[in-house]
């Protein structure tokens, strides 16, 4: 990110020296509104702080440069240590939503405007990183480090390249420390992202529509795991219950080893008691994958309907090498109102989705639920018996609706996945994996030759 780090300080008034011709006054730089409502309100929180530092790119987003965001400011929050909320930093993006209010960067929907309803994407992103050197005499030893914003930067970049926004129990295996693009020699464990409510900026209603703050959580791989499992928000209701993970205001500590389930096991207890009563709550993925047809032989004299024929030709071309190309006329020649069903089929999936295949079955499916692995362009529904609306049955088990690929996983294939695929979804083997079910005529692939695009995770949305 081209970025620096600058700190704003009020316009002089004068020099106090007459000057010996009249000048131009400067004209006041008046805010644009979206950004002028979203200022406002960070000062409500931080009133004395109306200048606060500042990192913003050298060229904005909307005139050709790389990073989304416009600004990102941080605030020194003092914090509460008797309410346990130690001194942090505290960094609001400027960006996500509309600023400008021009459609230089987002597409205004005056309707939307008029129902109150999102600005933009609808969010600002906002992440609250502790101060540990905030001893001496109560002043700062140091300035806040630039870390967080690159990550923020890297998260606004593909919301707007993928249109996929972020919502408070969203999860992001982010498989890496987070502060990876600072200069730090000890790795952290903070390694993934959970998506919580900014706990002092909440939501905010613009000229432009309605800004929900959305905190970025630091979490372990221990957490990030059962956060997949069972939702996002109920892991972060028990990192708020201690300090050591966040307190309250889910405050992000990057020298912390301990897990929230290893300091508090009766949590891992509750996870586990939920997940057999209820299942996971995690609806899905966005992950990429391919599919294509398996064709069964058919019997002489029994031939497709002309449409449906033109329809699944389309479909048997998407192959791994033709995907891109073949996808448009597969969306436009698929009909909408109706599915094409499908002797067979093979999903071949990106590593990345390879952790939640499992779960999907396990958490979800067996619960009578279902669960979707969503790509750019298409997306992939494992369907229980019993879901309604579903356009998969018992006869026709694979179906196409549009761009929505449907598979019915019926109690007995659900007892054969889960045992094939019993300790042999390693994601660190990078070799390809195949799981055949011939009576289903179904085929699971997984192949690292698939883009792993960024994953994240939705609750209860898609």
């Amino acid at each position: 990110m081209s970025a620096s780090t600058t700190k704003v300080e009020p316009s002089p008034s004068g020099t106090g020296v007459k000057p010996k011709t009249p000048q131009k006054q400067p004209q006041e730089v008046v805010a644009p509104p979206g950004l002028k409502a979203l200022l406002a309100h960070c000062t409500k929180t931080y009133p004395e702080q109306k200048n606060p530092l500042q990192i913003t790119t050298r060229i904005k987003y909307w005139l050709g440069g790389q990073d989304p965001l416009d600004y990102i400011s941080m605030y020194f929050n003092k914090g509460d240590e008797e309410n346990g909320i130690p001194p942090h930093w505290h960094y609001i993006s400027f960006g996500m939503s509309d600023l400008h209010g021009d459609e230089r960067v987002h597409l205004i929907d005056k309707m939307k405007i008029e129902e109150k309803k999102s600005s933009g994407m609808g969010f600002e992103m906002t992440f609250r990183l502790v101060i540990k050197d905030f001893k001496d005499g109560g002043k700062l030893k140091l300035p806040p480090p630039t870390w967080p914003a690159t990550l923020l930067q890297n998260l606004a970049r593909y919301c707007f390249q993928t249109g996929n926004r972020l919502c408070p129990g969203d999860n992001i295996p982010w498989k890496k420390p987070l502060n990876a693009s600072s200069t730090s020699v000890f790795p952290s464990r903070m390694s993934n992202i959970l998506i919580g409510e900014d706990a002092q900026l909440g939501k905010v209603d613009t000229p432009l529509g309605t800004v929900e703050y959305c905190q970025i959580v630091g979490v372990t791989q221990d957490e990030i795991d059962q956060a997949s499992r069972w939702n996002g928000k109920g892991i972060l209701n028990f990192l708020k219950k201690d300090v050591k993970t966040g307190g309250s205001f889910l405050i992000t500590d990057m020298d912390r080893t301990e897990s929230v389930f290893q300091l508090f096991p009766e949590c891992y207890t509750e996870i586990e008691n939920d997940l057999k009563s209820q299942g996971s709550e995690l609806a899905g993925i966005n992950a990429g994958f391919t599919f294509k047809e398996i064709l069964k032989p058919k019997p002489e004299g029994d031939s497709e309907k002309p449409e449906e024929k033109m329809v699944l030709e389309s479909l048997r071309s998407l192959t791994l090498s033709s995907v891109s190309a073949s996808l448009n006329s597969y969306i436009k020649d698929t009909p909408l109102d109706r599915a094409v069903h499908l002797d067979g089929i093979e999903i071949t999936f990106a590593p990345c989705a390879v952790d939640y295949l499992t779960l999907a079955l396990r958490d979800r499916i067996r619960h009578g639920k279902h669960f979707t692995f969503k790509s750019d362009r298409m997306a992939l529904t494992f369907v229980a018996e019993g879901v309604s609306g579903s356009a998969v049955t018992k006869d026709h088990r694979y179906g196409v609706l549009g761009y929505w690929i449907q598979v019915l996983i019926t109690p007995d294939l659900m007892a054969k996945m889960l045992r094939d695929f019993e300790g042999k979804l390693n994601t660190k083997e990078d070799i390809k994996k195949e799981f055949y079910w011939e009576e289903e005529n179904l085929r699971i692939v997984v192949d690292t030759k698939i883009p792993s695009v960024f994953s994240s995770s939705f609750i209860k949305r898609w």
